[in-house]
Formats: structure tokens, sequence, C-alpha cells
């Protein structure tokens, strides 16, 4: 279910990208992770290799206790899948605190870990990185928040940054050159917002204004009719939202229309998924509306491997547990005892598994490859597929 991708491979289709943007927006900034170190452990090609699972068992929340789970048994799925590989996987409970993660990853480098694969929160993996910085162990988190990547830590979650350019990209493309962002006054708003200004200027569109929210209902209310008179002064072709279903995203796509701000001329575009939940699906004012996810079919295949396994579905992100253990596994199969090295993580054709291709940057953050759809009668309907390799369309 998984390979390093090759120059020769790079057109056989096995792509899919998982999206989730959670955890950005439950973590706050909190500095470069890692600093200095990040080069990597080389390895016993003779032996198994030694891999760390951080997860954030052991706290008082239910629902750490399910992602912990879930992540550790999508990894040894991983583990059962590879092929000439073997992996010695450990696993560390971080109690979803930053300084348990800090002992926890200092203890698997004393176990003999080569590599770090979590943890999940931005907190416990920049304390984590930093903990084994001088030791020279890489860290492949699960977090995407790109406020922590750097030196030795890595995110593997799909960032604001791959979906904002895929969008506007797409947007280019189909002639919706100017484009106005509409973001919330928060940290995960204001994340999102650079995230798009950026991936404007990336793809040499016009930004047509910038329009922001406090973060409540009466915030949104007051926003609306300034927000709704720069759409339509500006020349706005397309307007960026970072909001969700669970904040602003209702109340703005219902009231804009009623300001004079007409989706089927302006197009509403969407940082975030807006089929989670499906009930977002049947908001009229989303109808037609662009957002970005992983290819359906693909996510489905791991699900369906998955729930064949273990009798119950995965959790959301834990194809970033596979994907982490696949990856390695693949490193290690090309046999060079750098594998687990900066440079061979890094390497530029990038992997392909059931998160769909991706590729890790020197600079900790990654690129995955995304699809586009829209929502049309209430249904998601693909409109552009996920790319298949680096550099082709999507890119």
């Amino acid at each position: 279910m998984f390979s390093l991708l090759s120059i020769t491979k790079r057109n056989l289709g096995r792509i899919v990208a998982l999206l989730s943007v959670i955890w950005l927006a439950a973590c706050e900034p909190i500095g470069l992770g890692g600093a200095g170190g990040g080069s990597g452990q080389r390895i016993n090609l003779g032996k198994p290799v030694p891999v760390a699972l951080l997860v954030p068992g052991g706290s008082s929340s239910a629902g750490d206790a399910i992602l912990a789970k879930s992540l550790e048994k999508a990894a040894r799925l991983a583990m059962a899948d590879l092929q000439a590989v073997q992996i010695d996987l450990r696993v560390y409970d971080t109690k979803g605190d930053a300084g348990q993660a800090a002992l926890v990853a200092k203890q698997a480098v004393d176990d003999g870990a080569k590599i770090i694969l979590g943890p999940v929160f931005a907190q416990t993996s920049n304390a984590a990185g930093v903990a084994v910085a001088s030791r020279n162990v890489n860290v492949l988190s699960f977090s995407n928040n790109t406020q922590i990547a750097g030196g030795n830590v890595f995110v593997l979650g799909n960032t604001f940054q791959n979906t904002a350019d895929r969008l506007v990209g797409y947007a280019k493309g189909q002639g919706l050159k100017k484009i106005m962002v509409v973001h919330s006054s928060n940290t995960a708003g204001l994340a999102g917002r650079d995230a798009i200004s950026q991936a404007i200027s990336n793809a040499g569109a016009t930004a047509a204004g910038v329009a922001s929210y406090e973060f409540s209902q009466q915030g949104v209310l007051n926003a609306v009719p300034k927000i709704a008179s720069t759409a339509r002064s500006s020349g706005a072709q397309a307007i960026f939202f970072t909001s969700d279903s669970a904040g602003a995203l209702p109340l703005l796509t219902q009231m804009l229309p009623e300001n004079r701000v007409d989706p089927k001329i302006i197009k509403f575009i969407g940082l975030t998924r807006w089929d989670i939940p499906a009930t977002t699906l049947s908001l009229p004012g989303v109808q037609g509306g662009w957002f970005a996810l992983a290819d359906p079919n693909m996510t489905a295949k791991f699900r369906a491997h998955y729930t064949s396994a273990y009798g119950e579905n995965p959790h959301p992100i834990a194809g970033l547990a596979y994907d982490g253990i696949a990856a390695i596994g693949a490193l290690v199969k090309a046999g060079k005892a750098d594998a687990l090295t900066t440079a061979a993580l890094t390497q530029g054709s990038g992997f392909a598994g059931v998160s769909g291709i991706f590729r890790l940057r020197p600079n900790g953050t990654n690129q995955r490859g995304l699809a586009v759809a829209k929502i049309e009668n209430n249904q998601v309907v693909l409109i552009s597929p996920a790319p298949k390799s680096f550099g082709g369309a999507g890119f």
C-alpha cells in the first residue's frame, strides 16, 4: 500500500492525500523545534530498525486514548504490510503533556530509538524535538503546525499552506485571479490568512483585499457588511474563507448573499473540509463552493484495510502513522545506512501511500497532493483529482 516514489514510479497513480487541519487550530505556535540538530541517525541494516511511537495515551481525555490506540494500530498495520524490512516499534505515552513528551522522547533514545514518530500536538512535538536534538534524532510529528517545524522536527499533518496552494492554483487556472481572504482574528484564522496570502503570491494571482471578524456570532454579524462591501468594490472573483462549519462558515455563507455577494458570481472557497461534518453539505450558502480533500477512493481503501484488520474505523489522522512507518520502511528497503537522515527523509521525489503523495521539506514542513471538490446538490463532486507526481498538475 506504500512505496518510495522514484522517477520510474511517479506516474503509477497510487495517489491520495489525507486532509486534516484540526490540530493547527487547536495548537498555539510555540517556537522552532529542535534548533540546530536534524542530520539524523545511521542504522544497522542487519537488525530491526528501532522506532519510537509517541502517542497521547495516559491523558485525562478519553479522546486522546482513542487516538493513541488508533495511531498505534495503524503503525502496526503498516509494519505488517512491509516487505523485507523489520521494525522494532516501542510505544510511549506522552499524556498530551509537553513535559512528559520530553521525558519519554529522551527515554526512547536511551532505549535505542533511531527515529521518533509522533507526538500529535504542537506543544508535545516541539518539546520532544528539543529534548532529542542534541542526540541527533529526527522527529516525524503528526502535527500540522508549521511553527514547530525545523531542525530535527518534521510535521506530517497536512498544512494550511498545502491546501491554500492547491486551491489558489486551481482557482487561477479557472480564470479566478482576484481572490479575497476572509478570516477570524484568532490564532487559526491568522495562520490561515497568512497561508492564503502566501499562496496568492506563489501562484501569481491578485489579492483582492483581506477582511477579518471577531471570533463570535456578534463579531461575524458586525463584520459582514464591510466584508460584503469590500468583495463588491474590489472586483473579487473569489472569497477564500478560513472558517469551518463549527465556526463562522454557516453564518458567513448565509449572510454574504443576503448582502449582495452572489456566490454564482464570486466563488466561495474553503480552507477547511466542507464535507465534515456531513451536515455542512446541506448548507445553502456552500452550494457550488470549493474545498480540498484526499482522494475518496484511496481513503476508502485504507479505511477498509484498517477495518478489516481491527473491526473498527480508524481515527481521521491514523493514516499519518501508517505513512510514517511505511516511509521509514521504504527508505530502509533501499539498503542504505543513512536511510533516516534528513537528506534521505527529504529526497525530492517524495513518497506515495495511504495519505497520498507527500514529501518532507528541509525546513520541516511538507507538501501533499490534494484533490479539489465542489458541493453540488448537497453532494461532494470531484472537479480536479489529486496529482500523481510532484511537478505535475496540482503543483
